[in-house]
């Protein structure tokens, strides 16, 4: 008698891994990821040099930045990469204390797993701990003034101190401010604040930090056409187009079979007086300055210089936006449809500089702006690079404020408050899940952890200290100072974050631990041994040829 013979149900050439392994797998994984961005938080936070597969140097420490260009294999920390892109989407900050909070609750679950807990009763603890959370953090937040700038000042500072350009903070601040103050929009009482559309950061290598400046308006990296045209006009009158100035070429190809040579000069006299036309069409309104996305041709030049009339083409489309917003004009599809109301006349100047060895063209001192330019100086692309991440962070955080005007204090304090208030609460708790619910607790307490190691004081004392701090009634704004690992309070300090930041990193983190602790089997395929195979005999007959 032969004995049973095994029966394969995958391909041989797939992998699989189940049950524990898996789980330890997958929070030794997020441990990982965890560890590569913990010395990025906080105002004594470490930067990061990163290559990218072309050569390029990127430094940051920036979560989102860093973890976007390193590649990695394992599917739990390709998860954990994107929560930290999600986070930066949503809103903007937090992207690093995201990462850390999420690869402590799963090591916290480690413990209960070896002892043969079922995950799905640590994710039922998580979950409910989840909702305690947010309560809390409700509890905490304080109502914020928006029209006071100094507030709004010192919540921006707050994030931007843990950032490479806190050395001019201020600056970068005022920045922030102006910049989301200006893209704001309100219509029937919705807010609309679109930082990515209409705030453009130009970054331009040269000069020092401190030249960076918000526009009251827009600035293109572009000339105008023709070398004898204005470069300096007051009050211009502008009008935007997003069709080309040139002879229109049939749709379809078409050609032309042309046997007397009147029809020829015929054909020519056409094209111009269509060019004619369009630029006559444009002189009706009286423009000082026309931008065109597309070309515009020698001719039509020459009659616009004639008219005294300053061209900018190939504009983008975004700028051609961004420009409308500014000065309140309207972008026309066609020359024929021009009408009064069309034309831009918010903006008071216009003139073309050269800055470096490039010509930008400012239109500037606009009266209302929807829309504007940052314009950042710095010694050189790397250092922009940074300071743009920094940037769009602080107005970020700005916007979020805006929309959603509560605050809570920052430096741990927070997660130490509700930490706190969650331990309290897990003693009321009877059966199996109190212990899970006690460890997120625990794992809320790595903020203020890694805070106080980034700056080198002595973990386990000034934790304890704190933590019997927040046991006192009252005292939930205790935090630690990030540059000093002391004590203090967050009200004397200034140090603010945004209730909506707080609220997404608890959510992503608590959310991709518990999607990370349900998995217990990992099926990976590889290409079909065929494939391989079928490709190798094509080689040599190529040869051949």
């Amino acid at each position: 008698m032969m004995g049973p013979r095994p029966v394969l149900v995958l391909s041989q050439n797939m992998k699989r891994e189940s049950g524990r392994k898996v789980q330890a797998g997958n929070i030794t994984a997020a441990k990982t990821i965890a560890d590569i961005i913990r010395t990025c938080l906080g105002p004594r936070a470490m930067m990061k040099m990163l290559l990218d597969p072309m050569g390029g140097i990127v430094m940051t420490n920036d979560g989102n930045a860093i973890l976007r260009e390193i590649q990695v294999q394992h599917p739990a920390a390709k998860s954990m990469i994107e929560i930290s892109r999600t986070q930066d989407e949503e809103v903007g900050d937090g992207t690093t204390s995201v990462i850390i909070l999420a690869g402590e609750m799963l090591s916290v679950a480690e413990h209960f797993l070896e002892q043969q807990m079922h995950p799905t009763v640590i994710i039922g603890a998580y979950r409910k701990a989840l909702d305690d959370m947010i309560s809390i953090l409700k509890k905490i937040g304080t109502p914020v003034d928006v029209n006071n700038k100094e507030m709004m000042l010192k919540i921006i500072k707050s994030a931007i101190n843990t950032k490479a350009i806190n050395r001019w903070s201020d600056l970068a601040c005022s920045i922030a401010l102006d910049a989301v103050k200006t893209v704001e929009f309100e219509e029937n009482g919705r807010k609309e604040i679109d930082i990515k559309k209409y705030a453009k950061v130009e970054k331009i290598p040269g000069g020092f930090s401190e030249d960076s400046c918000v526009l009251r308006g827009i600035m293109v990296n572009k000339d105008v056409t023709h070398p004898r045209m204005r470069r300096l006009i007051k009050n211009p009158r502008i009008v935007l187009l997003d069709c080309s100035l040139e002879y229109k070429k049939g749709e379809s190809q078409t050609d032309i079979e042309i046997t007397r040579e009147e029809d020829f000069a015929r054909i020519l006299q056409m094209e111009e007086e269509y060019i004619q036309q369009m630029c006559e069409d444009l002189m009706r309104v009286k423009p000082d300055l026309v931008i065109t996305e597309k070309g515009i041709s020698d001719l039509a030049q020459h009659y616009l210089m004639k008219a005294n009339i300053t061209a900018i083409r190939r504009v983008r489309k975004t700028d051609n936006n961004r420009i409308a917003r500014a000065c309140g004009a309207r972008i026309v599809s066609r020359t024929d449809e021009l009408r009064e109301e069309d034309v831009g006349t918010g903006a008071r100047l216009f003139e073309v500089k050269k800055i470096g060895d490039e010509y930008f063209a400012f239109i500037t001192d606009c009266k209302d702006p929807k829309a504007c330019t940052i314009i950042l100086r710095g010694a050189s692309k790397e250092i922009l690079a940074e300071v743009e991440r920094n940037l769009q962070d602080a107005m970020q955080v700005c916007r979020n404020v805006l929309i959603d005007p509560q605050l809570v204090p920052g430096g741990g304090a927070t997660e130490m408050a509700v930490s706190h208030a969650l331990t309290e609460k897990s003693k009321g708790m009877t059966g199996v899940e109190q212990w899970p619910y006690r460890a997120v607790a625990q794992a809320l307490e790595v903020i203020p952890r890694t805070l106080i190691q980034n700056c080198g004081a002595s973990t386990i004392r000034v934790l304890t200290s704190l933590r019997a701090k927040h046991a006192q009634e009252g005292s939930q704004t205790w935090g630690v100072n990030g540059e000093t690992g002391a004590l203090v309070d967050m009200k004397d300090l200034g140090i603010w974050e945004p209730l909506a930041v707080k609220l997404q990193t608890y959510k992503t983190a608590v959310e991709t631990a518990v999607l990370l602790l349900r998995i217990d089997d990992i099926v990976s395929g590889h290409k079909k041994k065929g494939d391989d195979q079928s490709k190798q005999p094509a080689a040599p007959e190529a040869a051949q040829e």
